[in-house]
């Protein structure tokens, strides 16, 4: 896997949305999909620890980093056949990169989540989604809608294609979230449509996201912390509970919505997990809801 590459004690605060995180004891940054198979291969031999890193969004890595390898997924690769078959591999970046691919071809079926962070893995492992707010398209999107299959290495090592059935897709919801299977890459069923018309819904969606959600370049945030409680919302809860602009230390309840933190600087993931048990006990003795983290923990704390 090109071991000469794999870094030591390496920063992982740079590759999270939220910039928190301590080192890795290990470090290696897989290019193709072919080298982060090997990578998790390598792994499993020789009972490393390990965990891959996708855009680090969602995810919260504690202070004192990873005891093990983090294997960070920039396999990025990508076409798309005449009749509108999208193969990309499971580190592509779906905003901007996998949707500009594939607008500029004039194909439809990705471009409602324009905005989103997350690659193709992560895009699969949590069902990616979107209340699109265009008064002809208000409903949920589930990027499960235009998946056709992907190719998966097991945690025995050996690599199968599953169609998208085998997934379990759910709200948040998809098989790997236990089944230790990693994306290795996906193809996806686009349609031909005007480009005009998909610039427009992302020009919408775009906007309708900026009026919600933090901008992360100036603003690093997980996206939401909570699960959402089904006809409530985690965020109406916490807003209900006047938390907006709580903050510790370097850790802020964003004003524009209350179920997303943001990092003010210097923020550490002791401050995230102090906010957690605040928000739980505020909410639960003020409303009677236990609200549930949705973000994953990583490393140590």
């Amino acid at each position: 896997m090109g071991e000469g590459r794999i870094e030591r004690n390496h920063d992982l605060a740079p590759y999270t949305t939220f910039q928190i995180g301590g080192p890795a004891d290990a470090f290696f940054e897989a290019r193709s999909a072919d080298e982060l198979a090997s990578a998790l291969l390598f792994a499993r031999k020789n009972n490393l620890s390990h965990f891959v890193l996708g855009l680090g969004a969602n995810i919260l890595v504690g202070d004192k980093g990873f005891r093990g390898l983090v294997i960070r997924n920039a396999a990025n690769g990508m076409d798309i056949s005449e009749d509108g078959i999208l193969t990309a591999e499971s580190g592509a970046i779906v905003w901007p990169d996998l949707i500009e691919y594939a607008v500029a071809r004039g194909y439809s079926g990705i471009e409602h989540y324009a905005g989103i962070p997350s690659t193709v893995g992560g895009a699969l492992w949590q069902n990616l989604h979107f209340l699109s707010p265009a008064p002809a398209r208000e409903r949920t999107m589930f990027i499960d809608e235009v998946v056709l299959d992907a190719r998966l290495i097991h945690p025995d090592g050996s690599i199968s294609d599953q169609n998208r059935d085998y997934f379990n897709f759910g709200y948040d919801q998809s098989i790997l979230h236990h089944s230790g299977d990693i994306v290795l890459s996906a193809r996806f069923k686009l349609t031909r449509e005007s480009t005009d018309y998909m610039r427009r819904i992302i020009r919408e969606n775009l906007a309708w996201r900026s009026e919600r959600h933090p901008p992360l370049d100036s603003e690093p945030s997980a996206g939401s912390i909570f699960k959402k409680i089904e006809g409530i919302g985690a965020g109406r809860l916490i807003d209900q509970c006047g938390m907006k602009g709580t903050r510790i230390g370097g850790i802020e309840i964003t004003q524009r919505h209350a179920n997303i933190m943001i990092n003010r600087g210097g923020g550490t993931a002791a401050d995230v997990r102090a906010m957690i048990d605040l928000v739980v006990k505020t909410v639960e003795r003020d409303t009677g809801y236990r609200l549930e983290p949705e973000i994953a923990f990583v490393g140590e704390f």
